[in-house]
Protein backbone atom coordinates (compact mmCIF):
# COMPACT_ATOMS: atom_id res chain seq x y z
CA UNK A 1 0.00 0.00 0.00
CA UNK A 2 2.91 2.33 0.76
CA UNK A 3 4.39 1.70 -2.57
CA UNK A 4 0.71 2.14 -4.39
CA UNK A 5 0.88 5.76 -2.04
CA UNK A 6 3.74 7.05 -3.98
CA UNK A 7 2.77 6.36 -7.07
CA UNK A 8 -0.70 7.78 -6.82
CA UNK A 9 1.16 10.65 -5.48
CA UNK A 10 3.37 11.10 -7.93
CA UNK A 11 0.55 10.61 -10.57
CA UNK A 12 -1.19 13.22 -9.04
CA UNK A 13 1.96 15.79 -9.25
CA UNK A 14 2.02 15.06 -12.79
CA UNK A 15 -1.15 15.66 -13.32
CA UNK A 16 -0.97 19.07 -11.86
CA UNK A 17 1.98 20.14 -13.41
CA UNK A 18 0.78 18.72 -17.09
CA UNK A 19 -3.02 20.16 -16.63
CA UNK A 20 -3.96 22.87 -14.49
CA UNK A 21 -3.59 26.05 -15.86
CA UNK A 22 -2.71 29.10 -13.93
CA UNK A 23 -3.07 32.80 -14.42
CA UNK A 24 0.32 33.50 -15.54
CA UNK A 25 2.72 32.96 -18.75
CA UNK A 26 6.69 33.06 -19.24
CA UNK A 27 8.24 34.69 -22.16
CA UNK A 28 11.45 33.85 -23.39
CA UNK A 29 13.61 34.26 -26.33
CA UNK A 30 12.15 33.71 -29.50
CA UNK A 31 13.22 33.46 -33.29
CA UNK A 32 12.45 34.70 -36.48
CA UNK A 33 9.95 33.88 -39.57
CA UNK A 34 11.02 33.97 -42.56
CA UNK A 35 8.39 35.31 -45.06
CA UNK A 36 10.22 33.96 -48.46
CA UNK A 37 7.31 31.46 -48.84
CA UNK A 38 4.79 33.40 -47.18
CA UNK A 39 4.71 35.85 -49.86
CA UNK A 40 3.33 35.36 -53.59
CA UNK A 41 2.50 37.87 -56.19
CA UNK A 42 0.11 36.64 -58.87
CA UNK A 43 0.47 33.17 -57.01
CA UNK A 44 4.15 33.27 -57.46
CA UNK A 45 6.71 32.79 -54.94
CA UNK A 46 10.17 35.59 -54.85
CA UNK A 47 13.40 34.39 -54.88
CA UNK A 48 15.92 36.19 -53.33
CA UNK A 49 19.97 35.72 -52.28
CA UNK A 50 18.86 36.97 -48.39
CA UNK A 51 15.97 37.13 -46.39
CA UNK A 52 13.10 38.71 -44.69
CA UNK A 53 11.89 37.73 -41.15
CA UNK A 54 9.97 38.25 -38.60
CA UNK A 55 11.06 38.41 -35.37
CA UNK A 56 8.83 36.83 -32.43
CA UNK A 57 8.56 36.18 -28.76
CA UNK A 58 8.11 32.72 -27.48
CA UNK A 59 5.14 32.09 -25.10
CA UNK A 60 3.75 29.51 -22.85
CA UNK A 61 0.24 30.38 -21.46
CA UNK A 62 -0.46 28.53 -17.95
CA UNK A 63 2.39 25.94 -17.79
CA UNK A 64 3.64 25.40 -14.10
CA UNK A 65 6.75 23.59 -15.22
CA UNK A 66 7.98 26.80 -16.91
CA UNK A 67 6.84 29.06 -14.47
CA UNK A 68 9.17 27.31 -12.38
CA UNK A 69 11.84 27.33 -14.50
CA UNK A 70 11.44 30.95 -14.60
CA UNK A 71 13.09 31.02 -11.58
CA UNK A 72 16.27 29.56 -12.83
CA UNK A 73 17.05 30.57 -16.48
CA UNK A 74 17.97 34.53 -16.68
CA UNK A 75 16.13 35.32 -19.78
CA UNK A 76 12.55 33.79 -19.24
CA UNK A 77 10.22 36.33 -17.54
CA UNK A 78 6.82 35.43 -15.68
CA UNK A 79 4.14 37.59 -15.84
CA UNK A 80 0.08 37.43 -14.70
CA UNK A 81 -2.14 37.02 -17.37
CA UNK A 82 -3.66 40.53 -16.72
CA UNK A 83 -0.41 41.91 -18.07
CA UNK A 84 -1.23 40.80 -21.25
CA UNK A 85 -5.27 41.31 -21.32
CA UNK A 86 -7.51 44.23 -21.24
CA UNK A 87 -9.88 44.26 -18.29
CA UNK A 88 -12.94 42.58 -18.77
CA UNK A 89 -11.65 40.45 -21.43
CA UNK A 90 -10.50 36.51 -21.00
CA UNK A 91 -7.32 35.02 -22.59
CA UNK A 92 -8.82 33.19 -25.07
CA UNK A 93 -10.86 36.94 -26.37
CA UNK A 94 -7.16 38.10 -25.98
CA UNK A 95 -6.08 35.13 -28.31
CA UNK A 96 -8.51 35.99 -30.90
CA UNK A 97 -8.32 40.00 -30.68
CA UNK A 98 -4.63 38.82 -32.01
CA UNK A 99 -5.80 36.54 -34.36
CA UNK A 100 -7.61 39.65 -36.06
CA UNK A 101 -5.44 42.13 -35.69
CA UNK A 102 -2.82 40.04 -37.40
CA UNK A 103 -5.47 40.08 -40.32
CA UNK A 104 -5.39 43.68 -40.44
CA UNK A 105 -2.01 44.01 -40.26
CA UNK A 106 -1.85 41.74 -43.86
CA UNK A 107 -4.24 44.67 -44.89
CA UNK A 108 -2.07 47.37 -43.66
CA UNK A 109 1.01 45.78 -44.94
CA UNK A 110 -0.03 45.05 -48.45
CA UNK A 111 -1.57 48.66 -48.77
CA UNK A 112 2.12 50.21 -47.68
CA UNK A 113 3.82 48.32 -49.84
CA UNK A 114 1.53 48.85 -53.01
CA UNK A 115 1.77 52.54 -52.15
CA UNK A 116 5.46 52.58 -51.69
CA UNK A 117 5.39 50.58 -55.05
CA UNK A 118 3.20 53.31 -56.72
CA UNK A 119 0.61 50.25 -57.92
CA UNK A 120 -2.88 51.62 -57.88
CA UNK A 121 -5.61 49.24 -55.96
CA UNK A 122 -9.28 49.59 -54.31
CA UNK A 123 -10.14 48.46 -51.05
CA UNK A 124 -13.44 46.40 -50.68
CA UNK A 125 -15.69 44.30 -49.05
CA UNK A 126 -15.17 45.90 -45.79
CA UNK A 127 -15.41 43.93 -42.71
CA UNK A 128 -16.34 45.15 -39.68
CA UNK A 129 -14.65 42.84 -36.15
CA UNK A 130 -15.42 43.38 -33.13
CA UNK A 131 -11.86 42.92 -30.57
CA UNK A 132 -12.93 44.20 -27.02
CA UNK A 133 -16.11 44.58 -25.46
CA UNK A 134 -15.42 47.42 -22.48
CA UNK A 135 -16.30 46.20 -19.07
CA UNK A 136 -19.18 49.15 -18.58
CA UNK A 137 -20.60 48.11 -21.63
CA UNK A 138 -23.98 47.01 -21.68
CA UNK A 139 -24.56 44.99 -24.73
CA UNK A 140 -25.16 41.34 -26.20
CA UNK A 141 -22.32 41.92 -28.72
CA UNK A 142 -19.17 39.52 -28.49
CA UNK A 143 -15.81 39.31 -29.25
CA UNK A 144 -15.52 38.14 -33.09
CA UNK A 145 -19.08 39.72 -33.85
CA UNK A 146 -18.52 41.14 -37.44
CA UNK A 147 -20.82 44.73 -37.68
CA UNK A 148 -23.35 45.12 -40.35
CA UNK A 149 -26.08 47.44 -39.14
CA UNK A 150 -26.66 49.72 -36.76
CA UNK A 151 -29.73 51.45 -36.01
CA UNK A 152 -31.07 49.09 -39.11
CA UNK A 153 -28.24 51.31 -41.47
CA UNK A 154 -25.39 49.52 -43.01
CA UNK A 155 -22.20 49.76 -41.81
CA UNK A 156 -19.68 50.04 -44.64
CA UNK A 157 -17.05 51.74 -42.16
CA UNK A 158 -16.93 51.12 -38.28
CA UNK A 159 -16.10 55.14 -38.18
CA UNK A 160 -19.84 55.63 -38.91
CA UNK A 161 -20.78 53.91 -35.72
CA UNK A 162 -19.53 57.04 -33.17
CA UNK A 163 -21.55 59.56 -35.70
CA UNK A 164 -24.67 57.66 -35.20
CA UNK A 165 -24.13 56.87 -31.05
CA UNK A 166 -23.69 60.61 -31.02
CA UNK A 167 -27.45 61.05 -31.92
CA UNK A 168 -27.97 59.04 -29.14
CA UNK A 169 -29.60 60.26 -25.94
CA UNK A 170 -27.62 58.28 -22.85
CA UNK A 171 -29.11 54.96 -21.48
CA UNK A 172 -31.08 54.76 -25.14
CA UNK A 173 -30.32 51.12 -26.95
CA UNK A 174 -29.03 50.86 -30.15
CA UNK A 175 -29.73 47.70 -32.50
CA UNK A 176 -27.48 46.08 -34.37
CA UNK A 177 -27.28 43.40 -36.87
CA UNK A 178 -24.18 41.54 -36.72
CA UNK A 179 -22.73 37.88 -38.46
CA UNK A 180 -22.11 35.88 -35.52
CA UNK A 181 -20.98 32.02 -36.56
CA UNK A 182 -22.23 32.82 -40.27
CA UNK A 183 -25.46 33.71 -38.69
CA UNK A 184 -27.36 37.19 -38.81
CA UNK A 185 -27.95 38.14 -34.96
CA UNK A 186 -30.13 40.76 -34.05
CA UNK A 187 -28.32 42.54 -30.60
CA UNK A 188 -27.95 45.61 -28.96
CA UNK A 189 -25.77 48.11 -27.06
CA UNK A 190 -26.70 50.27 -24.33
CA UNK A 191 -25.58 54.43 -24.73
CA UNK A 192 -23.41 55.50 -21.40
CA UNK A 193 -21.23 58.43 -21.11
CA UNK A 194 -17.49 58.07 -20.30
CA UNK A 195 -14.84 61.56 -20.18
CA UNK A 196 -17.54 63.65 -21.53
CA UNK A 197 -18.35 61.30 -24.86
CA UNK A 198 -20.81 59.25 -25.70
CA UNK A 199 -19.89 55.07 -25.79
CA UNK A 200 -21.61 51.65 -26.25
CA UNK A 201 -18.12 50.48 -25.03
CA UNK A 202 -17.04 48.20 -27.93
CA UNK A 203 -13.64 48.28 -30.39
CA UNK A 204 -13.25 46.94 -33.56
CA UNK A 205 -11.43 47.08 -36.59
CA UNK A 206 -11.29 46.66 -40.03
CA UNK A 207 -10.77 43.71 -42.42
CA UNK A 208 -10.80 44.27 -46.52
CA UNK A 209 -9.79 42.70 -49.91
CA UNK A 210 -7.71 44.70 -52.23
CA UNK A 211 -8.94 44.76 -55.92
CA UNK A 212 -5.33 45.48 -57.73
CA UNK A 213 -3.48 44.65 -61.01
CA UNK A 214 -1.00 42.91 -58.31
CA UNK A 215 -2.72 40.23 -56.84
CA UNK A 216 -0.55 39.74 -53.56
CA UNK A 217 -1.00 37.02 -50.79
CA UNK A 218 0.60 36.64 -47.38
CA UNK A 219 -0.14 33.33 -45.36
CA UNK A 220 0.73 32.50 -41.98
CA UNK A 221 0.41 29.99 -39.95
CA UNK A 222 -2.64 29.06 -37.15
CA UNK A 223 -0.53 29.66 -34.38
CA UNK A 224 0.58 33.12 -35.66
CA UNK A 225 -1.23 36.11 -34.23
CA UNK A 226 -0.94 39.80 -33.75
CA UNK A 227 0.63 43.37 -35.39
CA UNK A 228 3.89 42.81 -34.75
CA UNK A 229 4.93 41.55 -37.86
CA UNK A 230 3.62 44.38 -40.17
CA UNK A 231 6.45 46.15 -41.26
CA UNK A 232 8.82 42.92 -42.57
CA UNK A 233 5.61 41.78 -44.15
CA UNK A 234 5.44 45.17 -46.07
CA UNK A 235 9.07 45.00 -46.61
CA UNK A 236 9.08 41.64 -48.10
CA UNK A 237 6.03 42.89 -50.47
CA UNK A 238 7.40 45.70 -51.55
CA UNK A 239 10.32 43.93 -52.48
CA UNK A 240 8.40 41.38 -54.52
CA UNK A 241 6.26 43.75 -56.28
CA UNK A 242 9.39 46.11 -57.64
CA UNK A 243 11.48 42.90 -58.79
CA UNK A 244 14.55 43.62 -56.97
CA UNK A 245 16.70 42.03 -53.76
CA UNK A 246 17.00 44.79 -51.19
CA UNK A 247 18.81 42.12 -48.80
CA UNK A 248 21.92 42.10 -50.36
CA UNK A 249 21.89 38.59 -49.84
CA UNK A 250 21.99 39.29 -45.78
CA UNK A 251 19.34 37.71 -42.95
CA UNK A 252 16.84 41.02 -42.43
CA UNK A 253 15.52 40.37 -39.30
CA UNK A 254 12.59 43.53 -37.61
CA UNK A 255 9.58 44.00 -35.74
CA UNK A 256 7.27 46.78 -35.67
CA UNK A 257 3.62 47.37 -36.75
CA UNK A 258 2.77 48.84 -40.20
CA UNK A 259 0.21 51.55 -40.63
CA UNK A 260 -1.83 52.50 -43.88
CA UNK A 261 0.42 55.09 -44.65
CA UNK A 262 3.94 53.28 -43.74
CA UNK A 263 4.11 54.45 -40.19
CA UNK A 264 6.27 51.96 -38.40
CA UNK A 265 4.56 51.19 -34.65
CA UNK A 266 5.83 50.08 -30.89
CA UNK A 267 5.87 46.72 -30.34
CA UNK A 268 5.84 45.03 -26.94
CA UNK A 269 8.58 42.37 -25.94
CA UNK A 270 11.52 43.48 -27.80
CA UNK A 271 14.32 42.32 -25.78
CA UNK A 272 13.12 38.65 -26.65
CA UNK A 273 13.22 39.60 -30.25
CA UNK A 274 16.53 41.02 -30.25
CA UNK A 275 18.05 37.79 -28.10
CA UNK A 276 15.99 35.81 -30.40
CA UNK A 277 17.42 37.33 -33.88
CA UNK A 278 21.01 37.14 -32.93
CA UNK A 279 20.41 33.27 -32.05
CA UNK A 280 19.05 33.28 -35.62
CA UNK A 281 22.50 35.33 -36.96
CA UNK A 282 20.55 38.18 -37.97
CA UNK A 283 22.64 40.76 -40.25
CA UNK A 284 20.45 43.64 -39.74
CA UNK A 285 17.51 44.20 -37.04
CA UNK A 286 15.10 46.75 -38.02
CA UNK A 287 13.17 48.13 -34.92
CA UNK A 288 10.70 51.17 -34.26
CA UNK A 289 11.87 54.17 -33.10
CA UNK A 290 10.46 54.03 -29.51
CA UNK A 291 11.47 50.16 -28.91
CA UNK A 292 15.20 51.47 -30.17
CA UNK A 293 16.79 52.37 -26.52
CA UNK A 294 15.42 49.01 -25.18
CA UNK A 295 17.21 47.01 -28.59
CA UNK A 296 20.15 49.15 -27.86
CA UNK A 297 20.42 47.78 -24.07
CA UNK A 298 19.80 44.12 -24.62
CA UNK A 299 22.40 44.35 -27.52
CA UNK A 300 25.13 46.07 -25.05
CA UNK A 301 24.36 43.88 -22.02
CA UNK A 302 24.46 40.90 -24.09
CA UNK A 303 27.63 41.90 -26.45
CA UNK A 304 25.90 41.19 -29.28
CA UNK A 305 27.30 42.24 -32.84
CA UNK A 306 24.42 42.73 -34.52
CA UNK A 307 23.35 45.57 -36.42
CA UNK A 308 20.34 47.45 -34.64
CA UNK A 309 18.27 50.05 -37.08
CA UNK A 310 15.71 52.49 -36.09
CA UNK A 311 12.91 53.26 -38.01
CA UNK A 312 10.04 55.22 -38.21
CA UNK A 313 8.64 54.62 -41.62
CA UNK A 314 8.87 52.03 -43.97
CA UNK A 315 10.14 54.13 -46.55
CA UNK A 316 13.22 54.33 -43.63
CA UNK A 317 13.72 50.83 -43.86
CA UNK A 318 13.99 50.66 -47.61
CA UNK A 319 16.39 53.80 -47.98
CA UNK A 320 18.33 52.21 -45.17
CA UNK A 321 18.34 49.00 -47.39
CA UNK A 322 18.92 50.66 -50.82
CA UNK A 323 22.39 51.94 -49.24
CA UNK A 324 23.96 48.80 -48.16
Amino acid sequence: MKDYGFFFIGLTIIFIMAFVKIPYEVSMPGGIIDLGNRVKIDGEGVEIEGSFNMAYVSVAQGSIPHALLSFIIPDWDLDPISDVTYENETIEEANEREKLLLLQSKNFATVAALDAAGINYEIANKVNYVVYIDEKADTGIQVGDNIIKCNGKEILSIDEIPDIIDNEEIGNKVSFTVLRDDKEVETYGIVYEDDNKKLIGISAITIFDLDSDKKVEISSKSSESGPSGGLMMSLMVYNALTNQDLTQGKKIVGTGTISLDGSVGEIGGVKYKVMGAYKAHADVFFVPEGNYEEAIKIKEEKGYDLEIVKVKTLKDAIDYLEGL
